[in-house]
């Protein structure tokens, strides 16, 4: 007998494997499934859904029409090829073995070969939604360029799109056409016999109208040509724009191309009709030709014997259009110049007039405090803070004063105990901020705070302190429980509130957030997204829960607003009882006409400020035109239309009509706060080192041309640039001091010398008032001093040489650099006061034990070529202007005791001038110092405290000087 087993069991074989697929194909659906839906939880509880929606619809859209652009002209190709093929057409023994191979797959390939080239054709147009949707909703700048008369928004939103779309269809028409090459060479249409090739008369028409539409799209191309070159790289001087080799030969070739294509593409319509092939052939030869001679010959004849024996005078028209275009595409037009004639002696009361200025000089250095806020105020292992701290100002018992700022972060990383229940449910945020005064510090050197402790104390009042977002916030938390059930979350630790309490204190999430972890199916497209089990089984998940995750402020503002680019440095402050991130976010393009091009990257790369890995930021237009904020406690992100009349910013808010609130809701607090970014500061010095000459003539030469200078203090063969600083001070012709961000120019070429000199000082008025919803009129107001040549005033650079050099100085470091301690020079700070240029900067002194942290303990200052080194900044300030630098005693002048948050060390109290002192009086008080010293000396070599033992040397010495000259006046 037969058997009959084996078909049942192939049978079944093949309904596993069906069965099988189906359920792989489903969990793969499931999994993408579960990563849009968890999207539109996140973007419907921060309430910016219409942001992702549309997105997805603009990119569906794109996606649509790239496809079905592509997939239907190739189909229709081959459908043409195909369906008018010769049918007793004579193949060779090759095509036959061909077509035999092909046919049984040709029904699909006929379907497959369109949807492929579609698919990728689709991916690429859904790339370009936003460029789309600008075009949509384009805005007028207002403008026009200087070459063709069009308003500048035509070089910014329509001609990429126009650009976009014709590259796409040409790129179409050609895949089209190889096409229909391949399907009537495979089919008969097209037969090559030696060297005979014989057209069917069916292939004739579709390749020569083909053919012709193709030439029609490169005319057109050509045509947009003639606009590009407004914001392309220019043949001649010009970094940007159109030269007079462009205007006068590129241009007008281009035009003339555009013209020969056209009439090459009319050719190949006669082709169509009349079969022959000899005219559309002599045409594209002759347009080849043409090329070469009108688009590359004739340009390059021009450029080398017209324009490069006469560049300066020809180039003249068109370097002053660049130097126009750049400075007002950059935002720099309005930069106020003044001639500064500073002096470099430093007389005696030279300060008194900058009183303000001199009392708010930061010695803070924020770079260099943030080992002392974590030993002082980290409390714990699992906080942390910034590796570089924040500069804001707070009013202070009636007085803006700059401060030092930082958040107390969640650092899971320090926790003794690490699993998913403590690192999800348990420690979920960080707490409070440490504020400490720019210009203070205690009698040990140690940063005088006036926010600080767990709970948080001080001058900032009470606020919100949990910080459940931040810049190190954990990847994901899960918070919130029933009423009345017992809070897990960790809140501070044990005697944070009550020194004598042993319990840490606990709390519940009760703001909103995240999305609700309240049913299964939330919790099981949560448990795929963090290929986490435990989000769906452990009992600490339940109806009142939410998830919390994406925290970086940089982060949320980026999703809602994905036209932003943003600046690198979100920074915190404490606004209307709340602890909120403030985020700066730019409109940018690069095709605004004559323009230079920068790359973002590079331009804002310094000290503090490594170079982001960004592929393609090259910008020639930028504008500050959102600020926005994230709440440090339920992350809610605020976007506040900062620059409401930026067409970029105009053009998005009618893309995303309801993201955006008007500057009038923000607040009175919150605007104090609000600071003029570092990012567009820099970019506007990088332009301004060059673009500050506006005679065509000079910048041609290239003879005045600045940068900003390298950190004085790194070291190594590519040092970073020296960052800008915020400072609160009164710049020359203004009548009161404000809150400030400054750079300091040096001349091109010299930034790796030490030997450089100042020529250029740069500042912005960064305070934008306290008025709720207004903006200060002198709220980012440019300053340019420039200063004269003829006077060396010495560079940072050249300053910092300086002080390395001097042999007091250098004997003193050396002391302070006995044993296990390092010496740390903090930033060199230029404020332009005493009619000339002041430098400031703080020496720290740190152990080399691990625990250690630096400790303000000297201050350098210098004026012109003087030097002076001293315990604190006002005697240095004595020391370096004859013995009265005429500044009053600051908080800063006499080392104070450690004082509780909020209480700011009393400032010194001097001797009535012209007093008289008792020589006797003089020389018993130098023999207690010096005993005193002595003492000290030799506990701290007890102990093994070096640094300790050389300040006590240093006090012993100056202690037997003054002892010495007192008997003397005896």
């Amino acid at each position: 007998m037969t058997s009959t087993a084996s078909p049942p069991a192939n049978k079944s074989r093949r309904t596993i494997a069906i069965t099988a697929g189906v359920l792989a194909a489903l969990v793969v659906l499931f999994f993408a499934f579960s990563g849009l839906y968890t999207d539109v939880l996140w973007y419907n509880q921060l309430g910016f859904l219409p942001v992702l929606t549309t997105e997805w619809i603009a990119t569906a859209v794109m996606f649509a029409i790239g496809f079905l652009g592509m997939a239907l002209p190739v189909w229709v190709s081959i459908q043409i090829a195909f369906r008018w093929r010769p049918v007793y057409a004579k193949l060779n023994a090759q095509l036959d073995r061909y077509q035999q191979l092909i046919e049984p797959l040709r029904r699909l390939a006929m379907w497959v070969v369109p949807v492929v080239f579609g698919i990728f054709a689709g991916l690429a147009a859904a790339s370009r939604w936003q460029v789309a949707l600008q075009w949509l909703h384009r805005t007028p700048f207002g403008e026009t360029d200087p070459q063709f008369g069009l308003d500048i928004g035509f070089y910014i939103f329509e001609l990429p799109f126009y650009h976009g779309v014709v590259g796409f269809a040409s790129a179409a028409v050609l895949i089209s056409a190889l096409a229909a090459l391949a399907t009537s060479y495979l089919y008969g249409g097209i037969r090559v016999s030696g060297r005979e090739v014989r057209i069917s008369r069916t292939a004739r028409v579709q390749l020569a109208v083909t053919g012709a539409v193709y030439l029609a799209l490169q005319g057109l191309s050509l045509w947009l040509d003639q606009y590009a070159t407004l914001s392309s790289p220019s043949t001649g001087y010009l970094q940007t724009g159109a030269g007079f080799t462009e205007v006068n030969a590129i241009i007008p070739g281009r035009a003339i191309l555009a013209i020969i294509a056209g009439l090459v593409a009319v050719l190949f319509i006669v082709t169509a009709v009349i079969g022959r092939w000899r005219l559309p052939i002599v045409g594209t030869a002759l347009l080849i030709v043409a090329s070469l001679v009108v688009g590359v010959g004739y340009p390059f004849v021009m450029q080398r014997f017209q324009v490069d024996p006469n560049e300066r005078v020809v180039e003249a028209e068109y370097i002053q259009r660049n130097i126009d275009a750049t400075r007002a595409a950059y935002g720099v037009s309005d930069v106020q110049e003044v001639r500064y004639n500073a002096v470099t002696d430093a007389e005696p009361g030279a300060l008194r007039t900058d009183a303000q200025t001199t009392a708010n000089i930061r010695i803070i250095d924020p770079a260099l405090v943030s080992d002392a806020f974590g030993q002082l105020q980290q409390f714990r292992n699992y906080y942390d803070f910034a590796n570089h701290l924040d500069v804001d100002r707070y009013e202070i018992d009636g007085k803006v004063t700059d401060t030092v700022i930082a958040v107390r972060e969640l650092n899971q990383r320090g926790l003794s105990e690490s699993n998913w229940y403590n690192d999800t449910v348990v420690y979920t945020h960080g707490y409070g901020v440490v504020a400490a005064y720019g210009n203070q510090r205690s009698v040990d050197g140690q940063p005088v705070f006036l926010e600080a402790d767990i709970p948080s104390t001080g001058a900032l009042g009470d606020y919100e302190p949990r910080v459940y977002f931040g810049e190190q916030s954990p990847l994901y938390s899960i918070v919130g429980a029933p009423e009345g059930s017992a809070p897990v979350e960790f809140d501070f630790p044990a005697g944070g509130a009550d020194e004598e309490s042993s319990q840490d204190a606990n709390t519940t999430f009760k703001g909103d957030g995240g999305p609700k972890l309240d049913n299964f199916f939330n919790q099981l497209v949560y448990a795929i997204k963090f290929q986490s089990e435990q989000i769906v089984f452990s009992d600490a998940v339940n109806s009142e829960s939410q998830i919390l995750y994406d925290r970086n402020p940089r982060d949320r503002v980026k999703k809602v607003a994905p036209y932003l680019t943003l600046d690198n440095d979100a920074y915190p402050a404490v606004v209307d009882d709340r602890l909120v991130w403030i985020v700066d976010g730019y409109t940018t393009s690069a095709s605004y006409p004559y323009s230079r091009v920068e790359q973002l990257s590079d331009v804002i790369a310094d000290t503090n400020t490594p170079r982001p890995v960004v592929a393609f930021d090259d910008i020639n237009y930028i504008r500050n035109s959102v600020k926005a904020t994230v709440d440090a406690y339920d992350g809610s992100v605020t976007l506040y239309a900062w620059d409401e009349e930026d067409p970029l910013l105009q053009t998005w808010q009618k893309i995303f009509p309801s993201s955006l609130h008007p500057i009038t809701d923000m607040s009175a607090d919150l605007m104090a706060h609000v600071r003029y970014p570092a990012d567009l500061f820099k970019v506007q010095r990088s332009i301004l080192g060059t673009y500050h000459v506006t005679d065509p003539t000079t910048f041609f030469s290239n003879n005045d041309a600045w940068v900003a200078p390298n950190e004085p203090t790194a070291t190594g063969q590519n040092p970073p640039l020296q960052p800008p600083y915020y400072l609160t001070m009164q710049m020359p012709g203004e009548d009161s001091p404000a809150f400030s961000l400054y750079s300091t120019f040096i001349p091109r070429g010299t930034a790796e010398s030490t030997r450089n000199v100042l020529f250029g000082y740069l500042s912005v008025n960064a305070d934008a008032g306290s008025t709720p919803g207004e903006i200060s009129e002198n709220y980012g107001k440019l300053t340019l001093l420039n200063l004269p040549k003829q006077n060396t005033v010495p560079g940072p650079g050249q300053v910092q040489a300086n002080f390395n050099a001097d042999p007091t100085v250098s004997r003193e470091l050396n002391l302070l650099r006995q044993g296990e301690t390092e010496v740390l020079s903090g930033n060199l700070l230029t404020l332009p006061v005493g009619g000339g240029l002041l430098y400031v900067q703080p020496v720290y002194v740190k152990s080399k034990t691990e625990t250690a942290y630096p400790l303000l303990q000297k201050v350098l200052v210098a004026f012109g070529d003087g030097i002076a080194f001293e315990d604190t900044l006002d005697a240095a300030l004595d020391a370096l202007f004859g013995g009265d630098s005429g500044a009053p005693a600051g908080d800063s002048d006499v080392p104070a005791e450690p004082t509780t948050p909020g209480t700011p060390t009393e400032p010194g109290t001097p001797a009535e001038p012209g007093t008289p002192t008792q020589p006797s009086t003089e020389l018993d008080q130098a023999l207690q110092d010096a005993a005193q010293a002595l003492r000290d000396r030799e506990a701290a070599y007890a102990s093994n405290d070096l640094v300790a033992a050389a300040q006590a040397d240093q006090r012993l010495q100056d202690a037997l000087e003054r002892a010495i000259a007192a008997s003397g006046d005896q």
